[in-house]
């Protein structure tokens, strides 16, 4: 998992990928932004080579492409002993006749438009931001990398009903013995260049500031946290009393993986969380419906207020919520929107969309072979959906249900969970 040290700076181009002002070597060759525009594929894509970097540097996923953006070919292989994702089921929508596994509920397939919003939707959304608060880029651009919308149909499956609770992971951890990544020590030979005091277990930790900043640097809210992990989510000094029944977070790809093998599970597909999470409802911007706060009611579990500094707390939460907090979805689902980002089995690719056939249908789609992400073009990473409690129209909005997160394969932090599911034999 070698990976080539990271330049201490980092900027954003509100128009497309710039790797000039990313990378630190240079000014930006476009006109420079008039107002905030945020996004950067949501603000956790934090990976830990930069944090363990000599200045604990950030090069998060970057801001929204354009529509035309493409990559002409793949460059970037898997890590070395990285799971891949599990082989698309065979097609099939009724539920097998057996009764559900506890906690599962049967998702019957089927064909839905897969993708993010609308340019047009994305436009009415920033239209009714609140005048002179920073924009989610996205919400600007139109969520490129979930473009364009497209027919997908995919196979019946079994999904859990919620994410994967503290309490279910203690029994995993109690049954196995396993180790999660972040309570590995890192190692030099893993993160070449990092600081050696930063070699120590930890993970990506929120710390909000005490007052009002720019958003230009994500380190003023973001740390890696020496002893942060599953069981201690924001430190050594934190547990997990009386957070049983809150997602687990903290861990990684490969700790998702290693629990849901132990569980007779996998991981979602892309194409299958999204079509899950929609609920049965086509054409529609969030896993509820059209409106994001329908009858004033809130949702999902999102970040209200001024972001970074206050969560306002108008949705009954501030920070990570218990499961079930807010109504299921059409199929029962709970937490589909909001709350903790949930790992997908796929790769990411920017272009994954724009690569599939423009008419027609696609079916069971696997995802890409291998990852790459023009911000961070060493470090593979793996889908994200579904967006957090941090997300918010300043920032991040892919709390939506067609937007796309992404997130290194080795790095968890205080805000990325996930749930299972199981194909029928």
């Amino acid at each position: 998992m070698s990976r080539p040290p990271l330049p201490p700076r980092w900027g954003e181009c509100p128009h497309e990928p710039c790797a000039s002002q990313l990378r630190g070597w240079g000014e930006c060759p476009h006109e420079p932004p008039n107002a905030p525009q945020f996004d950067r594929v949501s603000p956790h894509r934090i990976s830990l080579a930069p944090l363990l970097g000599t200045a604990l540097a950030v090069i998060l996923a970057g801001c929204d492409k354009p529509a035309s953006y493409r990559i002409s070919s793949p460059s970037d292989a898997a890590l070395p002993g990285t799971p891949t994702p599990a082989p698309a089921p065979s097609f099939a929508t009724n539920p097998p006749a057996i009764p559900s596994p506890a906690g599962m509920v049967w998702i019957p397939g089927g064909e839905f438009l897969m993708g993010g919003p609308s340019a047009d939707s994305s436009i009415q959304q920033h239209a009714a931001t609140h005048p002179g608060d920073p924009v989610c880029s996205g919400l600007l651009a139109g969520f490129p990398d979930a473009q364009p919308a497209h027919r997908v149909r995919v196979s019946g499956f079994w999904m859990d009903l919620t994410e994967v609770t503290n309490a279910e992971f203690e029994q995993f951890i109690r049954a196995t013995g396993y180790i999660t990544v972040a309570e590995r020590k890192p190692t030099a030979e893993q993160y070449p260049g990092a600081d050696p005091e930063m070699l120590v277990p930890g993970s990506v930790v929120f710390t909000p500031p005490e007052s009002p900043i720019s958003l230009e640097n994500p380190l003023e809210w973001w740390s890696y946290t020496p002893g942060a992990n599953w069981r201690h989510p924001f430190g050594p000094q934190s547990d997990l009393t009386g957070k049983e029944s809150h997602p687990v977070v903290h861990v990684c790809f490969d700790d998702a993986v290693a629990y849901c093998k132990w569980a007779g599970k996998r991981l979602p597909t892309e194409a299958e969380w999204e079509f899950a999470a929609r609920g049965g409802l086509d054409h529609q911007e969030f896993a509820w419906g059209s409106e994001a706060n329908p009858g004033g009611k809130w949702m999902a579990n999102s970040f209200q207020g001024s972001f970074p500094v206050r969560d306002t707390g108008s949705d009954g939460f501030r920070g990570l919520a218990p499961i079930r907090s807010f109504p299921p979805n059409g199929y029962g689902l709970f937490e589909m929107a909001g709350n903790a980002w949930e790992w997908c089995a796929d790769w990411y690719r920017p272009d994954t969309y724009a690569q599939r056939p423009a008419a027609g249908l696609t079916i069971n789609p696997s995802g890409p072979s291998d990852s790459l992400d023009p911000d961070e073009p060493g470090i593979p990473k793996r889908v994200q959906r579904g967006g957090s409690y941090l997300c918010s129209d300043q920032y991040c909005a892919r709390f939506r249900i067609g937007t796309r997160g992404k997130g290194a394969a080795d790095t968890g932090s205080t805000h990325v969970s996930f749930r299972c599911v199981k194909s029928p034999q």
